[in-house]
């Protein structure tokens, strides 16, 4: 008879740590995957000139969002027609400080009474914080243009979308 209420509690645990399991980082428009965003928003400033931003999912990493927010650059320099584009602001911040939403603390205590009665005690606790999940966000404003790329600098739209394909929403 015991044993059913360890097999509620278990299943319970269970459904709980499924429930944090990591969303794929995908390309496409920025989403609310649970308690945090993943995906792009991009905002044109003038004609030739856009603020892109990527953020990845915790599955993703630095080099991931930098990529996917270059894809996006590309395809609204070659929306409105241009054949080159170039950054001329680009930032990567991070979000959260650990790898995983779960962390499992243990502790354990020992003590003695005055008639020389001991005590012992072990504690097991696991939580979960979504928000502590390392997350990376890239943000970068690009002015695009016509003709041929004007320095090294510069990215041509073709390349960078031939470059980076990957999985979309």
């Amino acid at each position: 008879m015991r044993a059913k209420p360890v097999l509620i509690s278990l299943c319970l645990a269970m459904s709980a740590l499924a429930g944090c399991a990591s969303t794929q980082t995908l390309y496409g428009p920025v989403l609310d995957t649970g308690g945090y965003q993943t995906g792009y928003t991009d905002f044109r400033i003038e004609d030739n000139r856009w603020r892109v931003t990527f953020r990845a999912g915790p599955d993703g990493h630095e080099n991931l969002a930098e990529q996917f927010a270059l894809r996006r650059a590309a395809e609204l320099s070659a929306q409105a027609g241009y054949d080159w584009f170039e950054i001329v602001h680009r930032e990567t911040e991070t979000e959260g400080y650990q790898d995983s939403p779960v962390g499992v603390h243990g502790s354990a205590s020992t003590s003695i009474g005055s008639r020389g009665y001991s005590a012992s005690g072990v504690g097991i606790g696991i939580s979960i914080n979504r928000a502590a999940e390392r997350r990376y966000i890239t943000r970068m404003e690009i002015i695009a243009g016509h003709g041929e790329r004007p320095h090294i600098r510069a990215y041509l739209v073709d390349e960078v979308l031939a470059r980076y394909q990957g999985p979309q929403i």
